[in-house]
């Protein structure tokens, strides 16, 4: 039967996280796990508003007016009292010789330097780290997820040809695994250039400069805000010749194989590169490969009738609603 894929895509994800900070995979019935899917699912539809880029950019609209900033506000507080209670839990039940997720880790960290007066290990920056690991690990990878399946089912030729691929190299009888990405370059280019074309976070996020900088004949004084345009390099023709169109030979040579690109940064670049890199790119690759090797998907519309537009584009690149059928292979 035909489904809508937003809830499974976002709580497998979420799982994986979770089970990285808290140690513990939730059940997907579970209502704490619920509550907070929903808040994460909420702030990024009110971090698109129109109304919330008004305040960004003239920010001290937010203390005047009433408004849906103070759903996000209320929102973001309670994830972060969840997070507290959590890191309570940890430390009631630590063990420094047997530490079991990201949480112990940091604490044991903590102990380790807590004679060291300017140690970035305190519970204050605990509670920020573990919260901004939940909620940008969380929604980015299943958008990233959601967005893919649309694309995969757009372009039916190129789902073919993956599946193709994974039949050769994996087959049937096991899970793909990340060793096989080396061997998988078509699939590789796929899941690149669903990256590249979806732009996820177009103008990456705020950050300051350290120092006063110029930078092509203007000042740019410390500690000013800047928005570096990762859309200015995912979408430059000259590296990705059409590049508004979804083609994985961006990401292939001439023999078909993968090939590299200075330009693919979706998770931005140098010392603030998405701490999550890593762990995206897996989950990517894994959950999708996994997908079309034990699924084919089947539109309920004629693929060219397929919306592929993002439905908001503001601070997330977020894919249309669509239902998709997934017949077991």
């Amino acid at each position: 039967s035909p489904c809508d894929p937003t809830f499974i895509l976002g709580c497998a994800p979420c799982n994986v996280i979770c089970s990285i900070i808290f140690q513990n995979r939730f059940d997907y019935k579970d209502q704490n796990f619920l509550n907070l899917m929903d808040k994460i699912r909420e702030n990024i539809r009110i971090q698109n508003s129109l109304w919330i880029q008004i305040c960004n950019t003239l920010p001290f609209l937010f203390d005047y007016f009433p408004g849906i900033h103070k759903t996000l506000f209320k929102n973001i507080a309670d994830i972060k009292s969840y997070m507290v209670e959590k890191i309570k839990e940890h430390q009631e039940s630590l063990d420094v010789n047997n530490p079991r997720d990201f949480i112990d880790c940091f604490l044991i960290k903590m102990e380790q330097e807590k004679h060291i007066q300017q140690s970035e290990f305190t519970i204050e920056n605990l509670v920020i780290t573990v919260r901004d690991l939940f909620v940008a690990g969380t929604e980015t990878t299943s958008t990233t997820l959601r967005y893919g399946l649309l694309l995969l089912l757009k372009h039916p030729e190129v789902t073919a040809k993956v599946q193709e691929e994974i039949d050769h190299v994996v087959g049937r009888h096991r899970s793909p695994c990340m060793q096989d990405r080396s061997r998988m370059p078509y699939t590789d280019a796929v899941v690149h250039e669903i990256q590249r074309y979806i732009d996820l976070v177009p103008n990456s996020v705020p950050h300051a400069v350290t120092c006063d900088i110029k930078f092509r004949n203007y000042l740019i004084p410390k500690g000013t805000t800047i928005f570096p345009l990762l859309t200015s390099v995912l979408h430059d023709d000259k590296e990705f010749p059409n590049p508004e169109m979804f083609d994985p030979g961006h990401f292939l040579d001439e023999n078909g194989k993968f090939k590299k690109s200075d330009y693919f940064m979706p998770f931005s670049t140098g010392k603030r590169i998405c701490v999550g890199e890593g762990l995206a790119r897996m989950e990517v690759f894994l959950f999708l490969t996994t997908i079309l090797q034990n699924f084919n998907l089947k539109s309920v519309v004629d693929p060219k009738d397929l919306d592929i537009t993002p439905a908001l584009s503001a601070s997330l690149s977020l894919p249309p609603s669509y239902r998709t059928c997934f017949i077991p292979v």
